[in-house]
């Protein structure tokens, strides 16, 4: 007999369920990296997905050493431009912003993101910053980078969109050395993600506006008798006379989807350049033809097509070893039908 008590099938660690602040997900911590200085982390667009056969080579597998077909997730990921760099101190409090240093060569398209900095020293900026470093007031360095949709993707838009992303690897010396360095210059996916590799995935949800609690809970639809009320998809009761309100933790109608969620551990499957050799006839659908560098992700991502995706070194990657796998075929088939 089917389970007839079903209270709430969802997780109160989210609450409150409310739309994300901003389209651009944001990363409150970063994994541990010790080798020579790097960015811990890029940004793409979602196109959509596909599937390809590859060889299995997960151990102890039933299928080791057979083909098996995969669906993977294709997210566009043009080189993205470096428009300043970003230092943190910490105290009692947590961590804050201490100084920040721009890029003399800033596009005009992201003036129409932010207010672009006028009367700017970079030098004076970056010798301020090293001085705070010698001072041992950093504690991390960021980038500050920003997407190129207009003309490399598939995505209708001219505004891009700017985010930190944190320097790791060596002393804090190197790492700014690293990070100014790239100041005003274009970074390349190759190098930060390799095919393999194990990444988590963040992005906002697809919004579905204000649902109910059966789909936006997964609380069970009233039975028989229950139900001669006139109600169905609704809960038996808010709760108990006493306390006189009703708690948080209660199942009700309000906003589903539009959050921000993060995925650990997806494994990189390919990481590629030429966009045509996984295209489908036709493009596709609701976006059109991949143009630029890509990659493959193993699985579901979060969020619509077109949708902003931001992928982070795996954080506890656990016993997962990253592995090139033998793709043997990449579906191009039309997705129209």
């Amino acid at each position: 007999m089917p389970k007839i008590n079903r209270p709430r099938r969802g997780s109160l660690a989210y609450s409150p369920r409310k739309r994300a602040k901003s389209p651009v997900p944001k990363y409150g911590a970063w994994p541990e990296y010790n080798g020579t200085p790097m960015v811990q982390g890029f940004a793409g667009y979602k196109v959509g997905m596909t599937h390809l056969v590859m060889v299995d080579d997960h151990k102890n597998s039933p299928t080791e050493g057979k083909d098996v077909t995969v669906p993977v997730t294709v997210i566009e990921v043009p080189p993205m431009k470096v428009a300043g760099v970003r230092a943190y101190t910490s105290d009692t409090y947590g961590k804050h912003a201490l100084t920040e240093a721009w890029s003399d060569s800033l596009d005009e398209e992201l003036g129409r993101r932010i207010n672009m900095p006028k009367n700017h020293d970079r030098a004076a900026a970056i010798d301020a910053m090293k001085a705070a470093v010698e001072a041992g007031k950093v504690v991390e360095i960021y980038a500050l980078a920003y997407t190129q949709p207009s003309g490399l993707t598939g995505v209708p838009k001219k505004v891009p969109d700017l985010m930190e992303m944190r320097i790791s690897g060596g002393s804090i010396a190197d790492q700014l050395a690293y990070a100014t360095d790239l100041l005003g210059k274009e970074v390349g996916i190759s190098g930060i993600i390799e095919t393999g590799a194990f990444v988590d995935v963040t992005a906002i949800t697809t919004g579905k506006g204000t649902q109910g609690p059966v789909k936006r809970w997964g609380i069970q639809v009233r039975k028989r008798k229950h139900s001669r009320g006139g109600k169905k998809r609704h809960i038996g009761n808010l709760g108990p006379w006493t306390p006189h309100h009703v708690r948080w933790q209660v199942p009700q109608m309000g906003q589903c989807g539009y959050h921000q969620r993060t995925e650990f551990n997806k494994r990189i499957l390919k990481v590629g350049n030429n966009g045509d050799e996984i295209t489908p006839a036709g493009g596709f659908l609701h976006y059109g033809m991949v143009r630029g560098p890509y990659v493959l992700v193993k699985g579901s991502v979060p969020g619509p097509t077109k949708r902003l995706v931001r992928l982070r070194s795996a954080i506890r990657q656990g016993e997962h070893a990253a592995r090139t796998p033998a793709i043997n075929f990449v579906s191009v088939q039309s997705k129209q039908g």
